[in-house]
């Protein structure tokens, strides 16, 4: 029963993506609005035929420029935050060469950072702070990895520079930054507890292809999703000082969710 479970999840999404993916390409090539719509249909599709079942704590923020920063747990954070909101999200380099998962974040229009290459910073800083001047939402993991799921990493206050670049270019001078802290909460409707945790992160050490398998046996994982109190970011402020204010909250609210207490923004 499990395989032909999972036999039909490939069968589904596969199929799916079939149908989206001219529209998503004709979006792309003309630079259409449907190309930021149509993947968070895909997410929505792909989280509900994983299991993924999604627990929103708090709002986005309406106003814009904004940018996201999340704690990064997995590859399923994208899943997860694409089918809540239009986002953009940024990633390392050499994302761009995965297989499916590459193919996937460059359908999306995904901004790739070569961290590792420093005349191409001012580049890579300028486009993320286009697209946020545009409008879009921008999805930043500032910890630069993901973590183990039960706390959040230091952050690089480098990755925020984006933020400092688009203040000037932005009505108002202001770029506001909210933190997204993503929990993995249960599997099969039980308290997922250390044990279980490999189940939701996927650290960096890990293949891909059995973490996979083993997600797509579990079937049923929740996730809380807490946007806390945004920061308004403006000229002249210190990134560093905005990393710490993103991390302190982040800590806050994954701890709370671990925890399994009602969210409150402290």
């Amino acid at each position: 029963m499990t395989w032909l479970r999972i036999g039909l999840i490939v069968v589904v999404l596969f199929a799916v993506t079939l149908i989206l993916l001219p529209l998503q390409l004709l979006g792309l090539a003309f630079d259409l609005k449907i190309r930021r719509y149509i993947p968070r249909y895909w997410h929505r599709i792909a989280c509900r035929l994983l299991g993924i079942r999604i627990h929103v704590h708090g709002r986005l923020e309406p106003r814009r420029p904004l940018m996201l920063a999340a704690n990064h747990v997995s590859w399923k954070d994208i899943l997860v935050l694409g089918a809540i909101a239009d986002v953009a999200f940024i990633a390392k380099n050499e994302v761009a060469d995965w297989p499916v998962f590459g193919t996937l974040a460059k359908l999306q229009k995904s901004i790739f950072v070569a961290r590792d290459q420093k005349r191409r910073t001012g580049e890579q800083v300028n486009e993320i702070a286009t697209r946020m001047a545009a409008g879009e939402i921008v999805v930043l993991f500032p910890e630069g990895t993901t973590s183990d799921g039960n706390r959040v990493l230091e952050v690089k206050s480098s990755l925020f520079g984006a933020a400092a670049a688009a203040v000037p270019n932005v009505p108002g001078g202001v770029v506001h930054v909210q933190p997204v802290a993503i929990a993995y909460t249960r599997v099969h409707g039980m308290a997922m507890g250390r044990y279980h945790r490999p189940i939701a992160a996927w650290p960096g050490d890990i293949d891909l292809a059995p973490h996979l398998l083993g997600v797509l046996k579990e079937g049923a994982i929740d996730v809380d999703v807490a946007f806390g109190e945004t920061i308004d970011f403006r000229q002249g402020d210190n990134r560093k000082h905005l990393s710490q204010a993103v991390v302190g909250r982040l800590r806050r609210m994954l701890a709370r969710h671990l925890r399994g207490r009602e969210y409150e923004e402290l």
